[in-house]
């Protein structure tokens, strides 16, 4: 069975950056042979609506059977407003909590991002998790791009 992998927005903006497009285009590529499922999420598109032409060009190259479109909850709402009420991250940080909220609800196997402030943080990341199993989810693995590499056999 494939991966389910939740990608946010700044993965889309860091396949353009030359910090962080040596390990992003390889994943897209993966993404697009069909290596992975990849969760796009209605708050992914609309982060992704303001996004330069080059960024959406790139939405449109993903093969639509290799991804999984998810929608806003309640339940969703409510995980990401309690990972602020828990001092994980403050308030202006309410969409990344979205972003990770979605990803545990939807039982992606990771949520990759290039947000080492808020995001791909192992203090911030062990608060998400502690969160999530006090609440019955499973803990969500959170990574970056560069953690995806793809290493040949020796």
């Amino acid at each position: 069975m494939k991966q389910r992998i939740y990608v946010d927005t700044s993965v889309f903006g860091g396949n353009f950056d030359i910090e962080f497009s040596d390990h992003t285009i390889p994943l897209f590529q993966r993404i697009n042979s069909g290596e992975f499922i990849m969760l796009f999420s209605s708050i992914t598109q609309e982060e992704l609506d303001k996004a330069p032409e080059n960024v959406k060009d790139l939405i449109r190259q993903i093969k639509s059977e290799y991804t999984e479109f998810l929608e806003l909850s309640t339940e969703i709402i409510e995980l990401a407003t309690e990972y602020i009420s828990a001092g994980v991250v403050g308030k202006t940080s309410f969409a990344d909590c979205l972003h990770i909220a979605l990803a545990t609800v939807y039982r992606a196997d990771y949520l990759i991002s290039w947000n080492f402030k808020h995001i791909v943080n192992i203090q911030r990341i062990s608060g998400y998790n502690s969160i999530n199993i006090k609440y019955g989810y499973k803990v969500l693995e959170i990574r970056s791009p560069r953690e995806f590499e793809k290493y040949e056999e020796d």
